[in-house]
C-alpha cells in the first residue's frame, strides 16, 4: 500500500524477477526498461561496476519521470575475480557452472533509489557468497535442462532448483540473489514514508 502524499515509484528494470520480489509488498508500481549499454560502462572493480551500473540504470529512468521515486538495480556475479555474465545458451551455461563446481561465488546486488522529494540519492550493495559443491557434467546437464536459467548470471536459479548445486549460501539477505536486497530497500521506503504491509 503506498501512502497517497509519496512519490510514485518506478522500478528501472524490465526483469520478471525484480517485478516478482516487488510485488510481495507492493501494489502500484511502474516498470521502465533503463535502456542503457551495459558493455560500454567500465569501473575499476566488480563492486564499482555493480553500484555504477544501478545508478546509471536510475537515472536513466529518471530524466523521464522526474517526480516518481526511483529503483535502480545490478547484480554481478564473480569467480576467481572474473564477471560471470547472463549465460544466453545452454552451452555457456554448461561452462559456468562447471567453472563454479567446488568454488565459491560471489553476488554483488546493488541497489540506487532517487528520492525526487529530499533530492536524495540513497545507494546499497550486497555481497551474497555461494559456495558450489563438486559436481560432474551429467548434474550440471540435468539442472539446466530443468530450470533453463540461461538469463541468470551463475547459470541458475536460487528460486528454482538451484539448489541441488549449493554447499551453503552466506547473506544478510536472501531476496538478493534473486536480484534486489528486499530487507534494505523496504527500509529505505519505510524511512521515506511509504506504507508497508
Amino acid at each position: 500500500m503506498q501512502n497517497p502524499s509519496s512519490p510514485s515509484i518506478v522500478l528501472a528494470s524490465s526483469s520478471n524477477y525484480r517485478r516478482g520480489l516487488l510485488d510481495r509488498f507492493l501494489d502500484e508500481y511502474e516498470c521502465v526498461e533503463p535502456g542503457i549499454d551495459e558493455k560500454a560502462v567500465d569501473a575499476a572493480d566488480p563492486e564499482s561496476l555493480a553500484a555504477l551500473l544501478a545508478r546509471k540504470k536510475a537515472e536513466a529512468v529518471s530524466s523521464n519521470h522526474r517526480d516518481a521515486l526511483i529503483i535502480g538495480a545490478d547484480q554481478l556475479a564473480v569467480l576467481d575475480r572474473t564477471i560471470l555474465g547472463k549465460p544466453g545458451d545452454h552451452q555457456t551455461a554448461v561452462e559456468q557452472l562447471l567453472a563454479a563446481s567446488g568454488k565459491a561465488v560471489q553476488f554483488l546486488t546493488a541497489v540506487c533509489l532517487l528520492d525526487p522529494v529530499g533530492l536524495h540519492r540513497y545507494e546499497h550493495i550486497d555481497r551474497t557468497t555461494v559456495r558450489f559443491r563438486r559436481f560432474d557434467r551429467r548434474l550440471a546437464e540435468s539442472y539446466l535442462h530443468h530450470d533453463e536459467p540461461y538469463d541468470c548470471a551463475g547459470s541458475f536459479r536460487i528460486e528454482g532448483a538451484g539448489f541441488v548445486l549449493f554447499e551453503s549460501v552466506t547473506t544478510d539477505d536472501p531476496t538478493a540473489l534473486i536480484g534486489l536486497p528486499m530487507i534494505w530497500l523496504a527500509g529505505r521506503l519505510l524511512d521515506l514514508g511509504y506504507l508497508l504491509p
